[in-house]
């Protein structure tokens, strides 16, 4: 069974960057995704990306283009969410998330391993 844990979460004005890392255990060949949920709304997507041996497929919530990447170092089993220009509204806890399958998807219910979450707070 996969083991997923995220970190890198903390305290950001407005504007400011972040840099989140997920790590899975194993050697297994995972997409893998980032989701969030604010207090009192239901977790949404963020970004995903693929697994590839050349270049990842990678997909982004319309509310985040621009300003976050992901990417991926595949001989660590990790991901990286690279945020910037942090709104207020960025504010949730941010999950790490591996499928079984190789393939992008924006649907959590297609994921079957899930780290704890890390907390992002922007302030105003």
């Amino acid at each position: 069974q996969v083991q997923v844990v995220e970190s890198g979460g903390g305290l950001v004005q407005a504007g400011g960057s972040l840099r989140l890392s997920c790590a899975a255990s194993g050697r297994s060949k995972h997409a893998m995704g980032w989701f969030r949920q604010a207090p009192g709304k239901e977790r949404e997507f963020v970004a995903g990306i693929s697994f590839s041996w050349i270049i990842p497929a990678t997909d982004y919530a319309d509310s985040v283009k621009g300003r976050f990447t992901i990417s991926r170092d595949n001989g660590k089993n990790a991901v990286y969410l690279e945020m910037s220009s942090l709104k207020p509204e960025d504010t949730a806890v941010y999950y790490c998330a591996a499928r079984v399958s190789e393939g992008l998807a924006t649907t959590e219910n297609l994921y079957e391993y899930w780290g704890q979450g890390t907390q992002v707070t922007v302030s105003s």
